[in-house]
């Protein structure tokens, strides 16, 4: 994170419309230069909130601070969105050439001609499409309308740019180079950037910190690293990347270790939970290694199971492997690994993972 002066604070904010899901965001508070990702599966309510975040639509309830002063929806809404610029995920451009495009909102802003044209081309360099400027928009790819409404949104140097799923229609060679472009123009420039992706990957890369957002609230809010690796419950768990969530009973503690059971089956894991408590054990398949013909004595992991594999799946650069353990468990290996392995459905092997990688959630009451 970049700062910790807030630029924009959201306080009881409640909106609801038909055929949505009902927004309710207690708090929430987006520092000066940072990237928030705000992360949710479909229909969480994430597109609702850029909205509202934009003054598109009018909350029942709540404030809006930017700049630590309350926004007067009536009085401040042109000033405000003066000082934002948003990228929705369907590029919205005029019937017009991509210089005219880009220029737009400066012209609204009432820019002399010289200063627009010097920051049109300045903008249109950054995003790499320089050589379309008297292009028509409609004669665009899908990845070039998205340049073009990035650099519209930059040339306006915004305080603040949301970007509303920008990259999800996207083909992945445009999707991966304009991530790239995108990274390096909001870490070299001034603005505040509140992303808005069901995408893990895309919220990883660009973001300082990441709000989870699930049906209208927000779950979790904070670093990159505790979001993925200390889910608050099992429904962030899961959809931060979580296969492996078991519900165990605690059978007894040693220093600051434990040792809990599963259908029979006892896994150590490193924590504060008592003898008798009912956790939660979350293991990324990242953590777990396989191995075939291994003996406890050979690996420092505390947690060492025979198992078999039930299924096997293409998962871009890796495979995802699904074992039956006497409890479920998945691990991601590289292709080559797999190979190495010789695995394939029906095979016995070892797995085994530290009790430092798993992440215990306690339940309440």
């Amino acid at each position: 994170m970049k700062s910790f002066t807030p630029i924009l604070e959201v306080k009881g904010l409640r909106f609801k419309r038909q055929q949505a899901v009902p927004i309710d965001i207690p708090h929430l508070i987006v520092y000066e230069k940072e990237v928030l990702a705000l992360i949710g599966p479909n229909g969480a309510g994430k597109t609702t909130l850029m909205e509202v975040l934009a003054h598109l639509v009018r909350p029942q309830e709540g404030q809006i601070i930017f700049e630590g002063k309350e926004i007067d929806f009536d009085r401040d809404q042109t000033r405000y969105r003066r000082k934002l610029a948003m990228v929705f995920q369907e590029p919205l451009l005029l019937d017009t050439t991509v210089f005219e495009n880009v220029a737009s909102g400066l012209k609204f802003r009432g820019l002399k001609k010289k200063e627009i044209e010097q920051k049109v081309e300045h903008c249109l360099e950054r995003f790499g499409i320089a050589h379309l400027r008297h292009r028509p928009a409609r004669l665009l790819s899908g990845g070039e309308a998205q340049r073009t409404s990035l650099a519209r949104a930059f040339a306006v140097e915004p305080r603040i740019l949301l970007l509303d799923e920008p990259f999800s229609s996207l083909d992945p060679p445009s999707r991966e180079s304009l991530i790239e472009d995108l990274e390096a123009n909001v870490r070299g420039s001034e603005t505040t950037a509140i992303l808005a992706t069901h995408d893990r990957t895309e919220a990883l890369r660009l973001s300082d910190r990441i709000a989870v957002m699930m049906e209208g609230r927000i779950r979790q809010i904070g670093p990159s690293d505790e979001i993925m690796n200390h889910p608050v419950n099992e429904e962030v768990a899961s959809f931060v990347g979580v296969e492996t969530i078991l519900s165990c009973k605690v059978l007894s503690r040693n220093g600051g270790s434990f040792v809990a059971s599963f259908r029979g089956q006892e896994i150590e894991a490193v924590g504060d939970a008592q003898p008798g408590e009912v956790v939660l054990l979350c293991i990324r398949p990242e953590e777990v290694t396989l191995s075939t013909g291994l003996v406890k004595e050979s690996t420092s992991a505390r947690n060492v199971f025979p198992g078999r594999v039930t299924n096997l799946r293409p998962l871009g650069l890796y495979q995802k492997v699904e074992l039956d353990c006497g409890f479920p468990l998945t691990a991601y290996v590289t292709h080559h690994s797999a190979e190495n392995l010789l695995l394939e459905e029906g095979k016995e092997i070892w797995a085994s993972f530290k009790a430092t990688a798993i992440h215990v959630i306690r339940k309440k009451g």
